[in-house]
C-alpha cells in the first residue's frame, strides 16, 4: 500500500552547484565590492553562453520577462503581434506592456506550439511581428514561420524560455528568428537564480539592448531612451557560471527520468505524451501528460497525486486569453485546441535529483487510479 510522502515532491526543484564552489566564486566580490553594473562575472557568463547557445550576440538581463519586454521595445514595433495563448503570462504581458496588441493564434494538438496552418489567417495590415513559444522545449515549425515572416515582412521573436541548450538539426534554439529570449529562472534547466538573455545576430541590437536595460543611458550626460533597470547582478552571474559547468550532467539525469516516465505511460489508452522528435536534442525541461479520454480526468489525477504529497502542475491553465486582466477582449472559443489542452494537461515532477522510485510511484498512482 502506497503511503503519503513525508517530504513534498514539487513539480520541479532548483539544481544547485556544490556550495563551496559558489562560495569560492563570491570571494572576489567581497574584495572588489563590484556587485552589479556589468562586472567581470556578467561579462564571463555572457561569453560562455554565446558559445554554449551557439549565437554570435547575446545580452544578459535580470530575468527572462525583462529580456522579452526589452527585446520587443528594441525593435520599436507598432500594431499587432501574433502569439499563442498557451504559454506563461510573461509572453503576452511583454507584448501589452510595449503598447502592442496581442493576436492569439491557436496551437496544434501534437506538440502544443503555434499552429502554422492558422498563422497567415491572423495576419492583418497592422501585424508587425510574431512571438511563437517553444512549448515544453518542443520546437516550433521554425522553417514555416520563417517563410511566412519573410513573405509578410514580419519580425520573429521566439520565447525560448523552455529551450535552453536544445538543438534542431544541430542548430541551437538561439539561431532561429530575429531574436530569442531565454529564461534563467530558478526552476529552469539552467538558472542564475533569476536571470534571462536575448540572443540575436544584428550588431545594432547589442548597443540598443544594453542601453535599454540601463535606464536608456547612452552617455555620462545623455539619456536617449525610456529604459529600465534590467541588469543582471554579479551574484546571479556567479551562480550562472557555476551551473553552466554542470548543466549537461543535469540534463543527462533528467533524460533518464523522462525515459522512465515514457516507459511506464506510453501506449496507455487516454494518455498522450508529446512525440519525441529525432531532429531535436532535448533538454527534458518538462514532462507534460495529456489526459484525453482516460479513465480519470486531469483534475482527479492532480488531486490524487496531491493526496500523496506529490505536486504536479496544470501548466498552462487557464489559457492567457481567459485571464481576468484580458476579460472581454478575447474569446477562448477562437483557440479551441489551446482551450482543450489547457484542461487536459498536467506536467509531472521532473528534476535532476528526483528519485527514480518516486517516478514509479507517480506512474503507479496514475495507472491505478
Amino acid at each position: 500500500m502506497k503511503k503519503r510522502l513525508e517530504d513534498p515532491i514539487a513539480v520541479t526543484r532548483s539544481s544547485l552547484p556544490p556550495l563551496e564552489e559558489y562560495v569560492e566564486m563570491l570571494k572576489p566580490l567581497w574584495k572588489s565590492a563590484w556587485l552589479t553594473n556589468m562586472g567581470d562575472y556578467h561579462e564571463q557568463l555572457k561569453e560562455q553562453l554565446k558559445e554554449y547557445l551557439m549565437t554570435p550576440q547575446l545580452e544578459l538581463f535580470v530575468n527572462g520577462h525583462m529580456a522579452l519586454e526589452l527585446a520587443l521595445q528594441a525593435l520599436e514595433l507598432e500594431g499587432e503581434v501574433i502569439t499563442t495563448p498557451f504559454s506563461f503570462a510573461s509572453t503576452t504581458h511583454a507584448i501589452v506592456r510595449n503598447g502592442l496588441k496581442p493576436v492569439f493564434c491557436d496551437i496544434n494538438s501534437v506538440d502544443y506550439t503555434l499552429d502554422v496552418e492558422q498563422l497567415e489567417n491572423r495576419i492583418t495590415k497592422h501585424t508587425t511581428a510574431i512571438v511563437p513559444v517553444h512549448v515544453y522545449g518542443n520546437f516550433c515549425d521554425v522553417e514555416r514561420i520563417a517563410a511566412i515572416a519573410r513573405q509578410h515582412e514580419l519580425k520573429v521573436i521566439y520565447d525560448a524560455a523552455h529551450a535552453f541548450g536544445e538543438t534542431l538539426d544541430g542548430k541551437g534554439a538561439a539561431e532561429f528568428g530575429d531574436l530569442s529570449m531565454f529564461s534563467f529562472h530558478a526552476t529552469k534547466v539552467f538558472h542564475s537564480i533569476e536571470g534571462g538573455a536575448v540572443a540575436f545576430r544584428e550588431n545594432w541590437l547589442r548597443q540598443r539592448l544594453y542601453e535599454l536595460k540601463n535606464f536608456g543611458i547612452t552617455g555620462y550626460e545623455s539619456v536617449e531612451y525610456v529604459g529600465t533597470n534590467g541588469k543582471m547582478n554579479e551574484f546571479q552571474a556567479a551562480m550562472g557560471i557555476c551551473n553552466l559547468r554542470h548543466v549537461d550532467e543535469e540534463i543527462a539525469k533528467r533524460k533518464k527520468l523522462a525515459k522512465r516516465y515514457r516507459e511506464r505511460l506510453s501506449g496507455v489508452s487516454g494518455i498522450r505524451l508529446c512525440p519525441e522528435n529525432p531532429r531535436v536534442r532535448m533538454n527534458y525541461a518538462y514532462m507534460p501528460v495529456v489526459f484525453d479520454g482516460y479513465k480519470r480526468d486531469r483534475d482527479w489525477i492532480f488531486q490524487e497525486l496531491a493526496r500523496y504529497n506529490i505536486h504536479a502542475r496544470k501548466y498552462f491553465y487557464p489559457c492567457i486569453n481567459r485571464y481576468a486582466c484580458y476579460q472581454g477582449q478575447y474569446d477562448e472559443k477562437e483557440t479551441p485546441v489551446a482551450a482543450r489542452i489547457s484542461r487536459q494537461v498536467l506536467t509531472l515532477p521532473l528534476y535532476a535529483d528526483l528519485a527514480p522510485e518516486i517516478v514509479d510511484m507517480i506512474c503507479d498512482i496514475i495507472l491505478e487510479g
